[in-house]
């Protein structure tokens, strides 16, 4: 059984833990207040945005366009917005998880696009091919560095470095529910629309109109993907942090109560003696 200092200095130790998580889980709440309202401000652009992509491709009619249809190259881009900290519960290792257990990838076949250094590690870890890493995107998305990892994603797409560009990243849904993501980026794949519908005619030309509209389209994506999941990732801190102090808790008062019952065996421990000693003496 542990000794009495053993147990007091455990406990000392918890609660100096616990201090800290309620800390840190203060720290997450005012975050995650700022990062959800920016979140949801953007949220209905980007809806908007995709939808009208989707509705114009869908009544373009047949266009052999280098954006619609699938590149050469087998290999894929995947865009995977993480954290650079962690202690956010399951957050980060979801996001991997789309990747590492998704049957249509194979790993000699990937080109990883880390945003977070959780991400950059765990690929390395697995022995993924990271070909850039971004870890200070996620600390304050600019919309001008978006259109730029645009821009080289778009590159390497019509050099025919790659054929398929994904994105993967956490969709905040509430304070207590966070879900990742993947979904294709490109090439851009069309969701049926009513047969009735009328066919879209473009000016300028339609080819010229998509190569202007499918690069905004993407940037569109990538940075909501980063509002979104800046929320997700304080949502899920500030829930773990939460549990962690609850727990520290609980231990805490099984510590006590230990602490009490030694004490107890203790003091009883010492009344025996003194009432041995004074029989022995009498």
């Amino acid at each position: 059984m542990a000794s009495m200092r053993d147990i007091k200095r455990r406990k000392t130790s918890i609660q100096g833990t616990q201090q800290i998580t309620k800390a840190m889980k203060l720290v997450s709440t005012v975050k995650l207040q700022r990062a959800r309202a920016a979140a949801e401000k953007s949220q209905y652009y980007f809806d908007s945005m995709f939808r009208t992509v989707n509705s114009i491709l869908s009544r373009v009619g047949h266009i052999e366009h280098r954006y619609l249809i699938p590149g050469e190259s087998e290999r894929k881009a995947v865009v995977v917005i993480t954290s650079n900290r962690g202690l956010a519960g399951g957050y980060n290792s979801n996001v991997v998880k789309l990747i590492t257990r998704n049957d249509a990838f194979k790993k000699e076949d990937l080109d990883i696009y880390t945003i977070g250094n959780k991400g950059r590690e765990a690929f390395a870890r697995y022995g993924y091919t990271i070909r850039e890493d971004m870890p200070e995107v996620i600390e304050d998305p600019l919309y001008s560095e978006v259109n730029a990892l645009t821009a080289r994603l778009l590159k390497s797409f019509e050099a025919g470095e790659i054929g398929e560009i994904y994105l993967a990243y956490t969709f905040f849904k509430n304070t207590v529910s966070q879900e990742p993501r993947l979904i294709k980026l490109l090439p851009v794949e069309a969701e049926d629309e009513d047969e009735a519908s009328a066919v879209m005619n473009f000016e300028p030309e339609d080819v010229d109109a998509i190569d202007m509209i499918i690069p905004k389209y993407i940037s569109s994506l990538i940075y909501g993907g980063l509002k979104e999941a800046i929320a997700s990732e304080n949502g899920a801190r500030m829930q773990a942090m939460d549990n962690a102090t609850s727990n520290a808790e609980e231990m805490i008062d099984k510590l006590s109560l230990q602490y009490n019952r030694a004490r107890q065996g203790s003091i009883t421990q010492e009344l025996t003696e003194i009432i041995a000693g004074s029989e022995a003496i009498g």
